[in-house]
């Protein structure tokens, strides 16, 4: 039977000899891997866990799930899965805003894009069809001008996506990012490093919704309004992602209404005032575990709404939460920016871990970020760890904690590659503090660096940043979702026991939901029997709570032995020392992380040998035959 929710057609595009082939989906892959981040990662596997990241032989894959485009609230998610140049392991980093639905409305399910060009091209999507064209003319121009380009020759219309690398991925940053039209980024591992290697400045999709799946009428057409009806209203009723209403969006002279979501209100940075009062927000490169708490005010999102900076909350597609903020800020040599958007993330990584508690600079960073095309965790982790440098008279030309204007700077000598300090910052903290003598100051698993959450003061999240199959990272497995909103169940952020199979769960079940692809936020209202309604109504096989957890735990697996196979095991399952020996300031006075207590729970839970899916686990999850 055909699938319902794919568009049943994969561009192949090898840009060494500029040829597009097309294909259709391998359905029993798509049974067994979802789609999005699954199915992506399946096709990096065939293409070989052993090439180089920057290689022509690596794949860059885009590839959407079956509800991507659909009326499904909050599938509006694009799943960028390649071989990381900044950790060697398999990363998939997602995209929210319109591209992945323009895309699924062009006509595809996935493009994947192999080879290297002669010179800088583009791939124009419409209609089913990719054509590669030059993109000389737009090789050294930033993100912001290249959607410009585009987007004024298409009359500004609303049906365009403009998916671009900046300098950064031009001159090799390791963590060099994709982003969109919204500023929407696929942002970790270093997919714009990947796209600058193979010549590839952009991908360009035209896509209306004439192209949108849609269930056939009748029984079909009910059932799937039921489960999307009982999806959103779980979304609608949460005290977390409920919308706060139209006409207090942006208006910045009324209070919320009481009950209305706290993602909604004050965006992902909602976090920050929390995040430091359990005393798990990593400050000078995570030397402590708590700031002042004005300095966390001043960079939160309690701040950006009711302090004056808030201007305009745009949406994703067939979202109503609206959790993204675009400021303006105001004051300093910075007044006058307008960008997009002040997340929880890059406002720790620029803000407490630099010591800097300036909204306009650490504004003006990320938008910096967004327009030379770079991870906004991990440019904020690789400066902290230069002024730790810079404090312990490890390097030449210091950086002082709190530096707005040296922060400016380096950021950009870091994109464009400018000087030497620019260029080792480029290769990710990890490979940077390596250079310099010093591997222990940075603040990195498997190359990648931590994000806004301290292992000391949230114990579940150290696990989940040892055990990710992409490098240190909170969307593998939110924990907090329980360490700290009690969702589904509450549990004690400062005790470990129990973390490990706690852990397993929330990575199995966000491996299905970023398959679908769901926003990640969707969790925080709906579980599995509701993705399992969704997938069952869209693409018309049965689909039980159960049946979710298995796929979920077979993509993860798929991952982990996508890493195995490509030399990763478990002595890579670690976290930096100092989460390990050196106790946590603040509220979580005397904590270190656990981190092989909840390993031995973890990988019974697993059923692993030291961080490997034996044969027989494979076998089990169908992996392999």
């Amino acid at each position: 039977m055909a699938l319902g929710g794919f568009a049943n057609r994969v561009a192949r595009v090898n840009l060494t000899d500029r040829s597009v082939t097309y294909e259709g989906i391998n359905e029993d892959d798509a049974r067994k891997y979802i789609g999005a981040r699954g199915l992506g990662v399946k096709y990096l596997l065939d293409n070989g866990p052993e090439v180089d990241p920057l290689s022509a032989d690596n794949m860059l894959a885009l590839v959407n799930g079956p509800l991507t485009g659909t009326e499904v609230t909050m599938s509006g998610r694009l799943a960028f899965v390649t071989k990381s140049p900044l950790t060697g392991t398999v990363t998939d980093s997602h995209m929210g805003g319109w591209s992945a639905a323009r895309l699924r409305w062009a006509g595809f399910d996935a493009i994947l894009i192999t080879g290297k060009a002669s010179s800088p091209v583009y791939l124009e999507v419409e209609n089913g069809e990719v054509e590669i064209k030059d993109a000389a003319h737009l090789w050294g121009t930033g993100i912001h001008d290249t959607v410009k380009h585009f987007r004024s020759g298409s009359g500004n219309s609303t049906d365009v996506s403009v998916m671009s690398i900046g300098q950064a991925g031009e001159n090799g940053v390791l963590f060099a990012s994709f982003l969109n039209e919204d500023d929407r980024a696929a942002g970790r591992g270093g997919t714009g490093a990947v796209a600058g290697s193979k010549n590839l400045k952009c991908v360009v999709v035209r896509g209306t919704r004439d192209g949108r799946w849609r269930p056939e009428q009748g029984e079909a057409r009910e059932k799937f309004r039921a489960a999307q009806g009982q999806h959103l209203k779980l979304i609608m009723d949460s005290p977390v992602t409920a919308p706060s209403s139209p006409s207090e969006r942006g208006n910045l002279a009324s209070d919320l209404k009481e009950g209305s979501g706290a993602l909604s209100a004050y965006g992902t940075n909602v976090l920050m005032n929390a995040v430091n009062a359990v005393g798990a927000l990593g400050t000078k490169n995570s030397q402590l575990t708590q700031t002042d708490a004005d300095a966390a005010e001043a960079v939160s999102g309690e701040r950006v709404r009711h302090g004056g900076l808030l201007v305009e909350e745009p949406t994703c597609h067939a979202c109503p939460v609206a959790c993204k903020k675009e400021v303006e800020i105001t004051e300093g040599p910075h007044a006058g920016l307008k960008m997009e958007s002040f997340e929880y993330e890059p406002a720790w990584s620029l803000g407490a871990n630099c010591g800097n508690d300036d909204p306009g600079v650490i504004a003006k960073v990320i938008d910096q970020c967004n327009d030379y095309g770079m991870d906004a965790i991990e440019i904020g982790n690789a400066i902290s760890m230069y002024m730790e440098a810079s404090e312990r008279g490890y390097v030449d030309t210091p950086l002082d904690w709190g530096d707005g204007a040296g922060m400016v700077r380096v950021a950009e000598e870091i994109a464009i590659g400018s000087t030497s300090i620019g260029r080792n910052l480029g290769l990710g903290p990890a490979k940077a503090a390596a250079v310099w003598g010093h591997p222990e100051i940075s603040m990195t698993v498997k190359g990648q660096a931590v994000p806004a959450y301290d292992p000391r003061g949230i114990k579940g999240e150290g696990l989940g940043y040892a055990t990710s199959n992409r490098g240190a990272c909170h969307l593998r497995g939110y924990t907090p979702a329980s360490e700290l909103l009690g969702i589904p169940v509450k549990t004690d952020p400062l005790d470990w026991d129990g973390k490990g199979p706690l852990l397993k769960i929330f990575q199995d079940l966000h491996a299905f939901s970023d398959s679908l692809d769901l926003c990640k936020f969707s969790a925080f209202a709906v579980g599995a029997p509701e993705y399992a309604a969704l997938y069952e109504t869209v693409v018309g096989l049965p689909m039980s709570e159960e049946d979710v957890m298995v796929a979920g735990e077979r993509i993860y697996n798929l991952e982990r032995y996508y890493n195995n196979l490509a030399g990763f095991d478990g002595s890579h399952d670690s976290l930096p020392e100092r989460f390990l020996t050196e106790p946590a300031t603040g509220p979580a006075e005397g904590h270190v992380c656990e981190l092989d207590q909840m390993k031995e729970q973890y990988y019974d839970a697993r059923g692993w040998d030291d961080g490997v899916v034996g044969d027989g686990k494979l076998r089990e999850l169908e992996i392999v035959s």
